[in-house]
């Protein structure tokens, strides 16, 4: 995660720089601190406004040591959905609570606050209904196991059921562990959950889908393809192969592409990493792949796009290679196990 923080005083500063160690060994973290109170670890400011402004479309999340009015006041008019909006969380200059305000379950700052609390002996103040009950909750579990949360309004008639203790049903096309006690793959449930990504397969009145974020782009392209043409063949492909282009987690190719301007500017655009195998890794993978003379005497491995999905993926295919305007695309999937336990972060 990227992560900023900001302080306004001098005992601000102070826990500001105690929050960063913490959290640095994982995340990015920058630190913002108020012009009168800074130190040469820190980037210096003097209207908080208009710094949260400039940083708010590249964080992930934010953690202000003043006032809640203060943070809020910072980032309201910046505001804009659930899905997107990041993990907003607020301290007390003494140190004594960490406070989620925002995206709580989806951005991660329920457990982000839980995770500062106990390194500096604070209290994590949380108000999210299913979180201070210690009921199941639809969103954490939706992006603690990489899902695409199809329905945010599902999702919350969903949590409205598990409060009310209404069982939830639950169907998944992929492995599992023991399913909380608010779920159930037995009998008539009015709203329940569906993991998969197929559209036609509705179970309950209320269904939320929930499609897994694990697709491994396999991509080679001729030298010079445009991000242009990259991506509108990316997208037609996958379009036609059923597959929704924000499955992608990450993309693959042979490291002679590592300087290959198209691709890497197609990749930056859709916020997925790019990963650039050798030859031998590529070569190294067993299955049954559409082979080319070609390609294998001009990059070392008879097949780019295939190789590269599976052995990032370390799954199986479920796009065998197309081509076409000079780009050949695969895709391929990552192993799923769903886990009732897993925390966000």
């Amino acid at each position: 995660m990227n992560i900023a923080v900001f302080s306004l005083t001098e005992n601000g500063r102070q826990l500001s720089a105690r929050t960063a160690d913490v959290l640095c060994s994982e995340h990015k973290v920058s630190r913002y601190c108020f012009h009168k109170h800074t130190d040469d670890n820190s980037a210096v400011f003097w209207n908080m406004g208009s710094m949260v402004g400039r940083l708010f479309e590249r964080s992930d999340a934010f953690i202000f040591v003043c006032a809640c009015g203060i943070a809020v006041r910072a980032v309201a008019p910046l505001l804009g959905t659930k899905a997107d909006d990041p993990a907003v969380i607020v301290m007390d200059d003494s140190g004594n609570f960490v406070i989620p305000v925002l995206s709580g379950h989806i951005g991660g700052a329920n457990r982000l606050a839980e995770i500062i609390a106990e390194a500096l002996g604070s209290t994590a103040v949380i108000t999210t209904a299913t979180d201070t009950g210690g009921r199941f909750s639809p969103d954490s579990f939706a992006v603690a196991n990489g899902l695409i949360i199809t329905d945010l309004t599902a999702a919350k008639e969903i949590a409205s059921d598990v409060l009310d203790d209404k069982k939830i049903g639950f169907f998944s096309e992929y492995d599992h562990g023991g399913l909380p006690d608010e779920l159930t793959e037995f009998g008539v449930c009015r709203s329940g959950i569906y993991v998969g990504d197929s559209k036609d397969i509705k179970p309950f009145d209320v269904t939320l889908q929930l499609i897994p974020k694990n697709i491994v782009l396999g991509i080679g392209c001729k030298r010079g393809s445009s991000s242009e043409v990259i991506g509108s063949t990316v997208r037609e492909i996958l379009a036609e192969a059923g597959i929704d282009i924000a499955r992608i987690r990450e993309a693959a190719t042979i490291e002679l592409k590592a300087d290959e301007a198209g691709l890497l500017e197609f990749c930056g655009s859709i916020d997925v990493p790019l990963r650039f195998c050798t030859a031998e890794e590529l070569m190294s993978i067993k299955g049954d792949f559409e082979a080319s003379d070609f390609v294998l005497e001009t990059t070392g491995a008879d097949n780019v796009c295939e190789r590269s999905a599976v052995f990032c993926s370390g799954g199986k295919l479920v796009l065998h290679k197309r081509a076409r305007e000079g780009v050949t695309v695969a895709a391929a999937e990552i192993p799923v196990y769903l886990d009732f336990e897993r925390k966000v972060l």
